[in-house]
């Protein structure tokens, strides 16, 4: 098995059982991830799981009147496509990429058939889907409870833990669409952390000058996603 699978940048693929990684390597298709691309639609049969090492993908909640809200995002901490494993066939959400990258692509069928053999595997997906729900739950309660600035903190925190860089190319409609607000609301949010000097702000890039200044406006959301991520990657080095 070649280094660069063994040593993957994503974390749910180095912690897969030696033997299976040596079995999947020659279809593992390692793949650009553009900013923008859709790689699941919304009711669609899914085909494939990501394995992400430098992109980070969105999953989107789509309504009838054709807006939408990020539920979750997926770094190289996880995978896309755990709905796969738990029965699903077809995706309910949109999974689009938020941030530019790679990742590496298996079909679906390879990591279903073991998953339901190996009980290494079973875990590491039983793991990640128990992060993802604890995820989702804490969102609720941001969403309910804290400021459009918090939610921005948070997400900037979230997005700079998976990236090696402090430097992000993203709009703020794109991240007014993922959080849920409007884009006025982000505009004047991300104003007010310029003039703090936390960050640096031009059409479609933003820089970060002073994430421990992001980590004093952020909500306590930010370190329990955190706290859970870290307890999560614990389990795995064990397993």
């Amino acid at each position: 098995m070649s280094n660069s699978i063994q040593n993957s940048s994503n974390q749910f693929l180095a912690a897969l059982p030696v033997h299976f990684l040596e079995r999947i390597e020659p279809i593992l298709e390692l793949v650009p991830l553009p900013l923008g691309k859709v790689l699941y639609e919304a009711s669609a049969k899914l085909q494939h799981v990501y394995f992400p090492t430098t992109a980070i993908i969105s999953i989107r909640n789509i309504l009838l009147d054709g807006s939408s809200l990020e539920i979750i995002n997926v770094g190289n901490e996880s995978l896309l496509g755990l709905s796969l494993l738990m029965g699903g066939e077809n995706s309910q959400n949109l999974a689009v990429v938020h941030t530019a990258g790679e990742g590496y692509r298996l079909k679906a069928q390879h990591l279903a058939e073991e998953f339901t053999s190996s009980p290494a595997v079973m875990n590491l997906v039983l793991w990640h889907t128990q992060a993802f729900i604890n995820y989702l739950a804490q969102n609720v309660v941001c969403n309910q409870f804290h400021s459009i600035e918090q939610k921005l903190c948070r997400w900037l925190l979230l997005t700079l833990d998976r990236l090696p860089t402090c430097e992000l190319t993203i709009t703020q409609e794109l991240i007014a669409s993922m959080i849920g607000v409007r884009r006025e609301s982000i505009s004047e949010a991300s104003g007010n952390l310029q003039k703090a000097g936390f960050i640096s702000y031009r059409r479609g890039h933003i820089s970060v000058l002073d994430r421990s200044g992001l980590e004093g406006r952020v909500c306590e959301c930010y370190q329990v996603v955190k706290t859970e991520q870290e307890r999560l990657l614990g389990n795995m080095d064990k397993g």
